[in-house]
């Protein structure tokens, strides 16, 4: 398909403004936004890489807004060391995903986000209260996980929140609200590096994108709000769900590719 001819019909851009302000609601809490707004640009006939651009643009407004949001309440932590590695990581992402075909990732991801499902199902306390770190060092953690988890933001998207979160956790010991706010400064840093490549080496849908951005922004800020007036309990149970469903996602588009 010329994407320099492609258009979009009108009713798509109401659709899909709705679409981002629940999509940023939940990203904002536990992450996996783009499991709605990706396969969404994708439903309406979009093809694939100018969806993946256009989604990056429409989901630097919410992770933007989110972040705002916690800064400005003074529960951003300082992650310099985190915001260089996650965003060179989804530099690379980003670069990579317009020179290669994604089906042989999405099984690794399929993969990763089971374990991280059942690891978080079978272990209840997860999350429930900060625990003693498993990795002390939080510049290494930030180099280790910043800049894989930053790549897979580049090159594909859906889930980088619920796995940023897991990683804070798993390995750092926070609880799942702590883990929430820490990680949207990064999940923002990962948006913008991976837009820039974008608009380097592709074409994006910037009224698409615009429109999709204000939705963001509204889901955004309603979901960052409820994240500092809430509990763990409920971040965990949404986090299960949105992980739960991003499996289910995942696995409908690997698995259907053999029949």
């Amino acid at each position: 398909m010329d994407i320099t001819n492609f258009e979009l019909e009108t009713i798509y851009y109401f659709i899909l403004f709705f679409i981002a302000i629940l999509a940023a609601f939940i990203d904002s809490i536990v992450g996996g936004g783009g499991l709605i707004t990706l396969p969404a640009l994708m439903a309406s006939g979009i093809p694939s890489h100018l969806a993946l651009s256009t989604n990056k643009l429409q989901s630097v407004f919410g992770s933007f807004t989110a972040s705002a949001s916690y800064f400005k309440s003074r529960s951003m932590p300082h992650l310099a060391w985190g915001v260089f590695f996650t965003g060179l990581g989804a530099g690379l992402g980003a670069y990579t995903v317009l020179l290669i075909n994604d089906k042989h990732l999405k099984l690794i991801i399929l993969i990763l986000l089971t374990i991280t499902f059942l690891y978080t199902v079978l272990k209840p306390s997860l999350g429930k209260k900060a625990s003693k770190p498993k990795m002390k060092n939080i510049k290494l953690f930030h180099i280790l996980c910043g800049t894989s988890i930053g790549f897979y933001d580049g090159f594909l998207g859906p889930g980088t929140g619920s796995f940023l979160i897991f990683a804070c956790v798993l390995l750092l010991g926070y609880d799942m609200k702590r883990a929430s706010i820490n990680t949207k400064i990064l999940n923002f840093s990962s948006n913008v590096v991976s837009l820039a490549v974008f608009l380097w080496h592709y074409e994006v849908m910037f009224l698409l994108g615009v429109v999709m951005g204000c939705g963001q922004i509204i889901g955004a800020f309603v979901g960052a709000k409820l994240v500092l007036k809430t509990n763990t309990k409920f971040i965990k149970i949404l986090f299960i769900v949105v992980v739960g469903a991003t499996i289910a996602k995942v696995s409908y588009d690997y698995f259907k590719s053999f029949f």
